[in-house]
């Protein structure tokens, strides 16, 4: 099934399919729960949340960080160059899966 990854004004499309790191659930405070897909890119750890109870819905690439507590948090991708690398990368992940 592909899903929209969704950025300000663009979108990305990526089948859900995944060969990444790692696949958690997580809920945020409003109790929704999302597939988490975890992958490492550039020496920094990204991920896309998946909503579980709406598989229509656009997923969300975020940045994992460590905040100054020490906790891990999930953070937009301000920088649009950054952005665009990421989306370049899963791009590429996709194309070559699909060639798999």
């Amino acid at each position: 099934m592909a899903h929209n990854h969704g950025h300000g004004d663009h979108d990305h499309d990526h089948d859900h399919e995944h060969e990444f790191d790692e696949v958690d659930i997580i809920e945020d405070e409003e109790g929704n729960e999302y597939e988490v897909v975890d992958f490492e890119f550039e020496g920094r750890l990204y991920a896309v949340l998946f909503p579980l109870d709406d598989p229509e819905e656009s997923g969300i690439l975020v940045r994992r960080e460590i905040d100054d507590a020490g906790q891990e948090v999930l953070t937009d991708i301000e920088d649009e160059d950054e952005f665009e690398r990421v989306v370049a990368f899963l791009e590429a992940a996709e194309e070559e899966g699909e060639e798999e």
